[in-house]
């Protein structure tokens, strides 16, 4: 596949009144915008051309993650996590939610998305919340409960931190049949071009991953005032560097059939970044896994979304997701549009592929 036009020029970082232009440039068009709705898109018989595109919740606040559990559908505020009564079919969500547990938001809200995923027994939430600046510029108290993956509990809504340190992470997601969830990490820029690794890595219960005094482990980032050596020795080196600065938001393992040579390991949709001069990112990516852990060289998948010559951008991938077939579906918040990726010349038949959708 080959990102189409719209276009816009790449950003690059050029001087110091270039954070004030990206933050005016991210709310024009084309821009990443916070949504206030939910768009059902229906996809009946899987080719490709959706039958239905209809509102299923309005009146939110920045919603980016959702999930469904036993007749509820779980949807991440960037406020808190909102319950809704749902049975799989329904074309609208009547009713008001129910607030399930407020997250860290605030009038500054520096990462907004929120990502959402639920235990495999179905008893727990875990919501990633990013932090409010990129090394505490804005001080430690605006810091409370962020850079953070919560544990909610899904009948009481009773929520802690459970795990700390991760700058801004997202798309928490289980690798199949284990108790274990990963989540892909943007980490801190203004270290320059080739520093920091962004990550994917497995989280664990009560873990800190040194954001914001050490990155990628124990690498002590020295403009961070106070310090704080106890809190850098205990910091947990990530389990897979994927390179700096190219802003991962999506990530969903494989369990389809349809495309055999991804089956047990990871897509991630890599954003892009502004903070190199030469645009890494903006394409998705494969991670092999063997053992349930990743092994190997990431593996482009789809790419196009940045010219040859790198200076002009036709999209920026987001989510990722795999569809009952096992076709690969990735969310572009730049082109406005989800691409669908399948096998050259596939085409669907009476029954679906063996595959869950992520």
């Amino acid at each position: 596949m080959q990102a189409k036009p719209p276009s816009e020029p790449v950003k690059k970082p050029k001087d110091i009144v270039f954070n004030w232009v990206w933050g005016s440039a991210a709310t024009s068009k084309g821009g990443a915008q916070p949504a206030s709705k939910i768009t059902l898109v229906r996809d009946a018989n899987g080719d490709g051309k959706p039958e239905l595109e209809t509102t299923l919740l309005d009146n939110l606040n920045a919603p980016f993650g959702v999930t469904w559990v036993d007749g509820t559908l779980y949807v991440a505020n960037t406020d808190g996590v909102v319950a809704y009564p749902y049975v799989p079919g329904q074309v609208k969500v009547g009713g008001p939610g129910r607030m399930l547990t407020p997250l860290p938001a605030g009038i500054i809200n520096h990462h907004w998305t929120k990502s959402l995923v639920a235990s495999p027994d179905g008893s727990k939430l875990y919501a990633t919340v990013g932090s409010n600046s990129n090394i505490v510029e804005n001080g430690f108290d605006a810091e409370l409960g962020r850079a953070a993956v919560w544990e909610i509990d899904r009948k009481t809504g009773a929520a802690r931190e459970f795990a700390r340190g991760l700058r801004n992470p997202n798309s928490p997601a289980f690798y199949p049949g284990t108790n274990t969830f990963y989540v892909v990490v943007n980490e801190r820029d203004e270290l320059g071009s080739h520093l920091v690794p962004d990550y994917l890595t497995s989280v664990r219960d009560g873990g800190f991953y040194g954001w914001p005094y050490s990155y990628y482990g124990q690498h002590l980032d020295p403009r961070v005032r106070p310090q704080n050596p106890e809190m850098v020795a205990r910091a947990i080196k990530p389990d897979y560097a994927l390179g700096s600065h190219v802003a991962p938001l999506g990530l969903a393992f494989y369990t389809g059939d349809l495309m055999p040579q991804f089956k047990g390991g990871a897509f991630i949709g890599e954003h892009g970044s502004w903070d190199r001069y030469t645009p890494y990112g903006y394409k998705v990516v494969y991670v092999p896994f063997s053992g349930g852990r990743p092994s190997g060289k990431p593996v482009d998948v789809v790419t196009g979304f940045v010219d040859a010559k790198a200076d002009k951008g036709f999209g920026r991938p987001v989510g990722v997701a795999v569809d009952r077939f096992g076709a690969l579906l990735v969310a572009d918040d730049f082109g406005n549009v989800v691409w669908r990726v399948t096998p050259s010349g596939w085409r669907p038949s009476e029954q679906p592929q063996t595959a869950h959708a992520t």
